[in-house]
């Protein structure tokens, strides 16, 4: 087949291939071919990915004093770097990108070991570990966030700071004036694939406690763990709170568009959404991310005016139900923290990250 074709390495998580995800449309807009290389949990993220081909390379990743489980992840590692540069001698790819992440570390490896142009992107607002071992080797890093906390002054010097790619439904947000609420009252719950269970079970309790009033005009989306699904679904019955809770949901961006305000964790994708969109928040970051990434991903929207940050440490039934009810009957206050956050998105981030991948390549 003719045309350029770009390997694009990501996986493990929402925040990883959605960015991923992005980038490949803006790419195959401008006449390129794409093949994903991800492992089996990125999968379940790719159903709408719109690479020509997957590749299944082996990764693994081990805890740090777990001598066996590093010879492990190495020893898978090098098995992929294998099946990578295998594949690469029939695709021939002009640039490899990788989002971070271990599934994404082989394919890079093997484009640094054949000298091919390689890119990383990193969507936290703290420099991750794949990519802070890749970051001094690579031809180009780009970031969403201006700080890259934990990066050396070299690659944090020569960082382009593109913001985070979008999907196109997210994007076209931007272009959604934010409608403070008048008689319905939206509110948009996520998860996140991690520590998802807290919010799962802890707001359900916390809007059950707000004025009934309010919770007689309120209606939720959830995003809930299915094995708190139901009790979820139990307690806003019993409030008499209008409710839809579902593991995951595929139209994000619908649902996006409908709320007034959201609440979740401060992953990278969940945080750079909310800019684009517009959209206020309370966000509460997982204490047990990887050097505490979600917190200063949260930081940027909280300066910005944009987010209410609560700590898992701080987080009761009681402070959540106080912090709804004071931004729910407030609709000046709702509509300000929209404006502020839109004040820090970057909706183009996919056309700036492609611009970079274009020159890389050539």
């Amino acid at each position: 087949m003719s045309g350029k074709l770009a390997i694009v390495a990501a996986g493990g998580t929402g925040g990883h291939m959605f960015p991923a995800q992005a980038l490949s449309e803006a790419l195959i807009a401008r006449g390129w071919r794409v093949v994903l290389a991800t492992d089996e949990r990125g999968a379940f993220y790719a159903d709408k990915f719109p690479a020509q081909e997957r590749l299944a390379l082996s990764a693994a990743t081990a805890k740090a004093g777990d001598p066996i489980g590093m010879v492990k992840a190495g020893v898978a590692v090098f098995q992929g770097v294998m099946q990578a540069r295998q594949a690469f001698a029939r695709l021939n790819p002009q640039v490899v990108v990788g989002f971070g992440g271990y599934p994404a570390l082989p394919a890079l490896l093997a484009a640094l070991l054949e000298k091919r142009p390689t890119v990383i992107h990193e969507q936290n607002a703290v420099l991750g570990r794949v990519n802070r071992f890749l970051a001094p080797h690579v031809t180009e890093v780009a970031c969403a966030f201006p700080t890259l906390q934990l990066a050396k002054p070299a690659v944090k010097a020569r960082a382009h700071v593109v913001g985070s790619p979008v999907r196109p439904e997210i994007r076209a947000l931007a272009d959604v004036a934010y409608l403070p609420p008048e008689v319905q009252l939206r509110i948009l719950v996520t998860g996140g694939s991690q520590g998802a269970r807290l919010l799962s079970e802890l707001v359900p309790e916390a809007i059950a406690k707000l004025p009934e009033e309010m919770r007689g005009r309120m209606k939720v989306f959830q995003q809930a763990r299915a094995e708190s699904m139901e009790h979820a679904r139990k307690i806003y019955r019993n409030a008499m709170v209008d409710c839809e809770v579902a593991p995951f949901f595929r139209d994000m961006a619908g649902r996006l568009r409908q709320s007034h305000i959201v609440v979740g964790r401060a992953g990278s994708s969940t945080c750079c959404e909310l800019a684009v969109a517009g959209r206020p928040s309370i966000l509460v970051p997982l204490k047990i991310a990887a050097d505490d990434h979600q917190r200063f991903n949260a930081k940027l929207l909280e300066e910005a005016g944009g987010a209410a940050v609560c700590l898992e440490d701080e987080l009761t039934v009681d402070a959540l139900a106080g912090a709804l009810n004071a931004l729910l009957k407030s609709p000046e206050r709702l509509a300000r923290m929209a404006k502020g956050a839109r004040s820090a998105a970057v909706p183009d981030a996919a056309e700036h990250l492609a611009d970079l991948v274009e020159r890389t390549a050539r």
